[in-house]
């Protein structure tokens, strides 16, 4: 079996509460970014940007983030408040994918938003082959128009994940997969 299909049969999700220092440093991850986008793009729109989340913009984000929690939910408890105010601090690096539909394009919105998963699912695989531990995560915030506002997001433009990178504080085990043969199929006229 080839080095690289062993690595992709070896990618896992690291959870963001496992994902210590350090990050990758600049060089690393500029070359991480720039495999990252390197993905099927249909008439060559580049339907994505990335936003990088580290340091005290992280802890800012997190603030921001509570508020518009509360904003939404005024009886969170105040665990609650602190889940969210927490939740993009544990990794030390949070790379924000974002969708640029090009609405006035003949290329449908899916295979742009598709474009854009990739992009996230390229820099999962990249983690996993530096050494570093990766989560792609949503949840509510990746699909709150304020939240979007908050991360200067254009009309046109949407949260695909939030893709958490470090290094793992932890072995994270293998969770179970789905059979192949329950997944496959082939197709006879």
């Amino acid at each position: 079996m080839s080095d690289a299909l062993a690595l992709l049969l070896q990618r896992r999700s690291v959870p963001s509460r496992q994902l210590g220092e350090p990050a990758p440093d600049e060089a690393t991850l500029q070359a991480l970014l720039e495999a990252a986008i390197r993905v099927p793009d249909h008439g060559k729109l580049v339907p994505f940007r990335l936003i990088r989340l580290h340091g005290a913009a992280k802890l800012r984000f997190g603030e921001r983030l509570a508020e518009r929690a509360i904003e939404r939910g005024p009886e969170l408890s105040e665990a609650q408040q602190q889940k969210e105010r927490l939740r993009y601090t544990f990794a030390p690096l949070v790379i924000v994918v974002v969708a640029r539909l090009h609405r006035d394009s003949s290329i449908p919105e899916i295979e742009q938003k598709l474009c854009a998963g990739n992009v996230a699912h390229n820099l999962l695989l990249g983690a996993h082959a530096l050494g570093y531990g990766a989560q792609w995560l949503t949840g509510w915030a990746a699909y709150d128009e304020k939240v979007a506002a908050v991360l200067g997001l254009a009309d046109h433009e949407q949260v695909i994940g939030f893709i958490h990178i470090g290094t793992p504080v932890i072995e994270v085990p293998d969770r179970d997969r789905p059979a192949l043969t329950d997944l496959l199929s082939s197709w006879a006229p």
